[in-house]
């Protein structure tokens, strides 16, 4: 879908509905300079608490500021594939040992894990200990 913009000689400006930056770089100019907040936020379908937040993102970094994030933590996981495959190697070698016992061995060898990412791990991959009554 193309979204047009109007030119003060006749010409429009014609932008692509899903460049994302462009729309909302374009919801921007046109609020604030021609054809004001109101109409633009209804031109562009967002609300006008998101058009002051891009603005002030605007303010704050210019353009690349608009620029969308993929959504998620930006931090790298703990739980690696090595640190798995350490969980469940030392769980098997000794399966009595508790979730805080393998954190601190991990921890040793220079391997940051805490013990609740044991525990999810242990969980994950039904290594619990099994109650003989």
């Amino acid at each position: 879908m193309k979204i047009s913009i109007k030119g003060i000689k006749g010409k429009d400006f014609v932008i692509d509905s899903e460049d994302s930056l462009a729309r909302k770089l374009s919801m921007l100019i046109e609020g604030h300079c021609t054809i004001g907040v109101q109409q633009a936020i209804k031109k562009y379908g967002y609300t006008e608490q998101r058009y002051y937040q891009l603005l002030a993102k605007y303010h704050e970094g210019g353009a690349h500021a608009l620029i969308g994030k993929k959504p998620g933590s930006d931090k790298q996981p703990v739980r690696t594939k090595e640190i798995v495959n350490q969980i469940i190697r030392l769980r098997f070698l000794d399966p009595f040992s508790s979730a805080d016992v393998i954190a601190q061995k991990l921890n040793q060898m220079g391997h940051k894990v805490s013990k609740r990412s044991v525990e999810r791990t242990i969980t994950e991959y039904g290594l619990q200990k099994k109650h003989m009554f």
